[in-house]
């Protein structure tokens, strides 16, 4: 898709430039007196726990924010392969994929030996990321991934907007009521900032509260939560520019070094003609903000025009610029409960997003690690205000995604200092050479981790089972579950597996069939399931509430190598009776496909089979053989709740 041809317009890609508006400014209403969850914030991280919270009917949300209305420009453009998945997750893959610029090629420039006042190219790569995933990182403008979650949103069942215009006055907590679930120990102030409702104070109570407020997040300092790590002493500027150009890999992405003016680092932008440079300041103070920089975008072109040379850059439009500055922070914990507390102790109150980690953008990691964030937690909360699960279980929302803030934050530091001419610490007078070949090397080391596909949890109750890896050697316990394709057995229709596993708060089961054929009673296979349909021990009994659909907590599909199945010579469990008319669902059995065999792609032993538990963030939670029943049911049993 080719836009912004004649100016940068935002709004909705699918719209031609010629017609396309900005986003309008939303109504004002007033704000609930009293919500389950209270989101305060709507960047990627506030977004992401809104729509999840707005799939379920029994849950009232309420976000927040204090811009007059949805972003528009810049920001974040880097959208990660992992950041994908969960958008198919929310059934907005397609549009993603459509819409971004698919990043193929990275060009590395340094100055020519022969001529050093001259930038030379000296290799050209394919991106290290390729084949991590089905989906392929791309580039968008932050804004237009905003309006396909509160698309969503605003379409679920619980029609869910938010209120903008509100700036958060202050967060308390009552301490002596977070240990009671029901209760709404949270009071949240907010001043209204728009012209008509100026100066008016509205109060809200809440069950839980979320900050996803940023960097300077109120919520993180109500809650008494300090950040630790280093100052910014180092500054670049972004812009999002349309221009002209003799740079032969203006649309590849780029890193450039010159001899004397420091560094550019240039991304292709969606539509085919915008571009994004980050462009290399000069060290700043210690504690000095990015604001407290008086530069302008001329400036910032001009500083790219000397780093280029010999090549001209004609800049027509800047349709967006900042200045940011480089520091590396991380929150000493995620949520309101005291250092070193238990998991028995609950917490009400959770940061996520750049409230509880900073870092400079260049690596594309903000959005795409604070997304990831309330995609963990959102589900988890879910599950505890519905009460399906024990409240230990949002005691693993720090646990797990403070591990991969700290990963990114020592990522973030390495990168800044690779891709900086003028070293981050010190008094500024000496320089550093940027090694190209330090770059790429970073970049192929980190790929699943840039790509997200390489995040994995510390074992624990939901991320067990390693003693069983073997029988699937592809799927990773406590990373995502990689996605593959097979066949359907009812229609021959292919599916990719992953894309099964949607955000709804359900676990996923999938039954990896061994040799055995499963049309006998007899089989590895026919047991298990059979065990799930009519065993008093089984999990999907135990924590289905009655009359509810067989899979509406627990979900299970089956995966065989015999491609000669009929559907209905499989257990009944397998197509199971769903609705008010029950009708049969017949999507939940598929067959390797000869020429692209899940097997053999993911490394499952064919003679037994497994068992792969997939947890509704999409990760996985555990192996096991298909005859461990009583082991499949202890996993359930350590933190779902019976249901009567």
């Amino acid at each position: 898709m080719q836009f912004h041809l004649n100016g940068f317009k935002p709004g909705n890609y699918q719209v031609p430039d010629a017609a396309r508006k900005a986003y309008p400014i939303p109504p004002i209403e007033d704000l609930p007196r009293e919500v389950d969850v209270l989101i305060i914030g709507t960047g990627p991280a506030g977004l992401t726990m809104a729509r999840q919270m707005s799939e379920f009917e029994d849950i009232s949300t309420c976000i927040v924010d204090m811009a007059e209305g949805p972003l528009l420009f810049g920001r974040a453009d880097g959208i990660s392969c992992r950041t994908i998945e969960i958008m198919e997750a929310f059934n907005s893959s397609e549009m993603v994929e459509k819409e971004t610029y698919k990043l193929k090629q990275n060009t590395f420039w340094e100055p020519d030996t022969e001529s050093p006042s001259n930038i030379k190219r000296t290799h050209k790569i394919a991106d290290a990321r390729a084949g991590l995933s089905e989906f392929t990182h791309g580039i968008v403008n932050q804004a237009r991934l905003h309006e396909l979650l509160l698309d969503g949103m605003a379409n679920s069942i619980t029609n869910l907007r938010p209120h903008y215009s509100r700036e958060l006055v202050d967060l308390d907590i009552d301490e002596s009521m977070t240990q009671d679930l029901g209760a709404y120990p949270i009071t949240a102030t907010f001043k209204r900032t728009d012209d008509a409702g100026a100066g008016k104070v509205e109060t809200v109570k809440a069950r839980f509260a979320v900050g996803c407020d940023g960097g300077r997040s109120r919520v993180r300092k109500s809650l008494d939560i300090a950040l630790e790590g280093d100052s910014a002493d180092k500054a670049w500027g972004v812009m999002d520019i349309l221009l002209n150009t003799d740079f032969p890999d203006i649309r590849v992405k780029s890193f450039i070094q010159s001899k004397d003016h420091g560094a550019v680092m240039t991304i292709p932008r969606e539509g085919g003609y915008l571009i994004r440079f980050y462009v290399e300041l000069d060290q700043i103070k210690k504690d000095t903000r990015a604001t407290d920089i008086k530069l302008t975008e001329q400036d910032l072109i001009a500083k790219a025009q000397q780093i280029f040379h010999p090549y001209t850059l004609d800049v027509k439009e800047v349709a967006w610029w900042s200045i940011y500055s480089v520091g590396q922070r991380l929150a000493d914990r995620f949520d309101n409960r005291p250092l070193n507390s238990t998991d028995e102790v609950i917490p009400r109150a959770f940061v996520a997003g750049d409230a509880c980690h900073t870092h400079s953008p260049k690596g594309g990691w903000g959005l795409n690690t604070s997304l990831p964030d309330t995609f963990n937690l959102g589900w988890k909360m879910a599950a505890v205000l519905q009460g399906k699960s024990d409240p230990k279980l949002l005691a693993t929302y720090g646990t797990e995604r403070r591990k991969v803030a700290n990963q990114l934050i020592n990522a973030d530091r390495e990168l800044s200092k690779l891709v900086a001419t003028r070293p981050t610490a010190g008094d500024g007078s000496e320089k550093a050479q940027v090694d190209t070949a330090k770059i790429e090397a970073f970049m192929k080391r980190q790929s699943g981790f840039v790509s997200g596909t390489s995040i994995e949890y510390f074992p624990s109750y939901i991320c067990t089972g390693q003693e069983n890896q073997g029988l699937a050697t592809g799927f990773n316990i406590g990373q995502r579950f990689h996605s593959a394709e097979a066949t359907r057995v009812a229609d021959g229709a292919s599916q990719h597996l992953g894309h099964l596993v949607k955000a709804d708060g359900r676990w996923r089961i999938f039954l990896f069939g061994g040799a055995q054929d499963p049309i006998q009673t007899t089989s590895d296979a026919h047991q298990f399931i059979d065990f799930l349909a009519n065993d008093a021990a089984s999990p999907v009994l135990k924590y289905t509430p009655k009359r509810s659909d067989f899979d509406s907590v627990i979900d299970t599909y089956a995966v065989f190598q015999q491609s000669d199945l009929s559907m209905h010579d499989l257990h009944g469990a397998l197509w199971p009776a769903k609705g008010k008319y029950g009708l049969r669902d017949y999507e939940k059995v598929f067959h390797a496909q000869e020429d692209n065999d899940v097997y053999d792609l993911r490394g499952i032993d064919r003679d037994t089979g497994c068992i792969v538990i997939v947890r509704p963030d999409q990760h996985i939670a555990s192996i096991l053989p298909v005859t461990a029943h009583d082991d499949l049911a202890q996993f359930f049993d350590v933190f779902m709740i019976g249901q009567s």
